[in-house]
């Protein structure tokens, strides 16, 4: 099974992640910040991705220290689930109409991290 639970603490953020990459896109966010829920809630969806994740941040500074944690800790889990690459494409890119926005993502899984939003 391609899964990944994760639970990671600092001092600005407490987050738990599970995930599973042949799920049925079953997700449970609850980050704090409404936008950034949707956006996970449609990555799980349209992903078919099961994702849950509970994360709790010093929200009143302001909304970064919770993203950018939620970034490494998804992308750590991810690469647990995909382990050792077998069965999958290194390389993707998409751009995706949708509403009055376009959205483009660039994905390499060669184990180097890198986040930008």
């Amino acid at each position: 099974m391609r899964t990944s639970e994760i639970h990671r603490t600092t001092r600005e953020t407490d987050i738990s992640l599970s995930i599973d990459l042949d799920g049925t896109g079953a997700g449970a966010i609850e980050t704090g910040i409404p936008f950034f829920d949707h956006m996970l809630t449609s990555f799980s969806r349209h992903g078919r991705i099961d994702l849950s994740i509970q994360a709790t941040g010093d929200l009143e500074v302001d909304t970064h220290h919770t993203i950018e944690d939620i970034g490494i800790v998804l992308g750590t889990a991810i690469a647990e689930a995909v382990g050792d690459g077998r069965g999958i494409t290194r390389f993707a890119d998409v751009a995706v109409p949708m509403d009055e926005a376009l959205a483009r993502v660039a994905i390499d899984l060669g184990g180097r991290g890198y986040l930008v939003f």
